[in-house]
């Protein structure tokens, strides 16, 4: 359940004011707080909601950079904790996750990767403007079990397809599964293609450990 301190860390997300969001996840790493909790309920919340304000034409390019960017702050003092207290465990799975060639959005594509690593997953993030030469690359040199591709244009959503017909012709079809996802992509269009999907974050969260369990 969120809690008092999952909103002000959801706030200074909306308000993209990084040294409160870092100060924030300080304080809960210092505290003892359930860091998954924190990422979910508060400083994923907040970047859902600038991602909101920007589709409602009520935020603008600078808000956008302004929440990403607390984002990133908050997560660069969570990260580290996080990964010392999984330090003894297994991943449950390694991903290699990107935007697909020709695509420049990355805010989703982060948060999706921010939420699988918070759930003990090796992440490897490409970033954007990714060829499907290199995920194959780069998921073939880390045993990767999951390639996740994410398209916000129907203009570069061919890529994902592309990726799913190359990792089929590399011979990775039975191992290797595509994780496609971003607003241009549809479950029809995961099907069609034959990738899966995820909606959101949290469920390429809940996709990508049924899919490796």
């Amino acid at each position: 359940m969120p809690q008092p301190m999952h909103e002000q860390m959801r706030q200074a997300v909306i308000d993209g004011d990084s040294e409160r969001a870092r100060a924030l996840a300080r304080a809960a790493v210092d505290a003892g707080a359930d860091l998954l909790a924190s990422v979910e309920w508060g400083f994923s919340a907040g970047i859902r909601a600038v991602g909101e304000l920007w589709e409602q034409g009520d935020y603008f390019l600078p808000e956008l950079v302004q929440g990403a960017e607390a984002m990133k702050a908050a997560m660069a003092v969570i990260n580290p904790a996080l990964a010392a207290a999984r330090q003894e465990a297994k991943p449950k799975a390694r991903v290699v996750i990107g935007t697909v060639e020709g695509d420049l959005h990355d805010i989703g594509k982060t948060l999706v990767a921010t939420l699988l690593e918070a759930n003990g997953f090796e992440v490897h993030d490409l970033g954007a403007d990714v060829s499907v030469a290199l995920f194959l690359e780069r998921a073939r040199a880390e045993g990767a079990d999951i390639v996740a591709a994410s398209a916000l244009l129907t203009t570069t959503m061919g890529a994902q397809q592309d990726l799913v017909q190359a990792v089929t012709a590399a011979g990775l079809g039975g191992k290797l599964r595509v994780l496609v996802g971003g607003s241009a992509t549809t479950p029809a269009w995961a099907e069609r293609i034959g990738a899966h999907y995820a909606e959101n974050a949290q469920r390429a969260v809940e996709v990508a450990c049924r899919l490796v369990s």
